[in-house]
């Protein structure tokens, strides 16, 4: 069993712009050291654009991946198609891609894009099989809803070997269909452990954060200290919930609503380990993050991600680290699920 695991960049809006490009290359450096598959890079209308943020990346290391969010409301899908082949002829590397239905709704309504939630799916559909299409080599003629080609083809051409992995999320059956349909990773937020997934789908993913240290009580001080409560994120977050469709976000508010306070306290007691449960919704809750944490004992937190290795999860999509040693710790956690595997 191969697990592939891709840490997250910073945001640009999350970083002075003179320490950005330090801040990226530092990451991703961390990010190779930690023998991480790739590095997601995120996009919407306030951050940097990621295809830029993908080159710094690429200098900046050996191996890793750039993961692009690709949004099909910005660019052509000819377009994505060049920016995948340009930067292999650059760098003679891959870039994964992070194929997006949705975004922030109000991102979309200022771009002039009144979708509705299936239907972008479809969209993405479309615009990933033109996409593949070009990068495989073909020449693609395609009359569909959304876009339309004719005797298409790329140049420089991608070598085979650096055809880029696919992701897109797969929370919604909409986005579990589109994933079978362009032969992608579906990529969900994990359930909480006491719930089954009968309709995971093997080799999907999970996006999810990880605190883990040897003493379960110093992981939950960390966990505290790097996400506090915050009432004005709260109240941001609410906001979020009311005006968003994505199935991400639903799934993540009802669990959040079923755990209670944004604390561990908030939390059962975990089985046969005294532990808190380490499923923590506390920095969803904030406003601070959008995805779940693990959190608790290098021991309790791989019993946790070998809940969901066992669901049939094999890409783990990570939070954006704030250390070097944070990743470490996390890589502590995933060789024992590797071993006991």
């Amino acid at each position: 069993m191969t697990l592939q695991i891709y840490s997250t960049c910073p945001q640009s809006k999350d970083v002075p712009a003179e320490r950005y490009a330090a801040a990226v290359a530092e990451t991703a450096r961390w990010s190779e050291a930690a023998g991480c598959t790739g590095m997601l890079v995120y996009t919407d209308n306030g951050i940097a654009d990621p295809w830029l943020v993908a080159q710094t990346v690429l200098t900046a290391t050996e191996r890793l991946a750039p993961l692009v969010a690709v949004q099909p409301v910005y660019m052509h899908p000819y377009t994505a198609a060049s920016m995948v082949s340009s930067l292999a002829y650059l760098h003679g590397r891959a870039v994964h891609l992070n194929m997006l239905a949705g975004g922030f709704r109000n991102d979309l309504i200022a771009l002039g894009d009144q979708t509705e939630h299936d239907d972008r799916y479809a969209r993405t559909v479309e615009y990933t099989q033109i996409l593949l299409g070009l990068l495989r080599g073909e020449t693609v003629t395609h009359e569909g809803r959304w876009h339309q080609v004719r005797n298409l083809r790329l140049g420089p051409a991608l070598p085979a070997a650096l055809m880029p992995e696919v992701l897109i999320s797969g929370s919604s059956p909409a986005g579990r269909a589109a994933a079978a349909e362009i032969g992608a990773v579906p990529i969900r937020y994990p359930e909480p452990l006491d719930q089954d997934v009968p309709d995971a789908a093997p080799g999907g993913g999970v996006r999810v954060g990880i605190i883990a240290r040897e003493d379960a009580a110093e992981a939950w001080r960390v966990a505290e200290e790097r996400f506090p409560g915050d009432r004005a994120g709260q109240v941001a977050h609410a906001m979020a919930m009311r005006t968003s469709d994505s199935h991400w976000h639903q799934q993540l508010a009802r669990a959040s609503a079923a755990a209670g306070p944004a604390t561990p306290s908030g939390s059962g007691d975990a089985a046969d380990s005294g532990e808190p449960d380490p499923y923590w919704l506390g920095p969803f809750k904030n406003y601070q993050t959008f995805c779940p944490y693990l959190v608790g004992s290098y021991d309790r937190v791989g019993a946790a991600v070998s809940h969901y290795v066992d669901q049939g999860t094999r890409v783990f999509v990570l939070d954006i680290p704030p250390s070097a040693e944070e990743l470490e710790h996390t890589g502590t956690v995933l060789s024992r699920v590797g071993a006991r595997a």
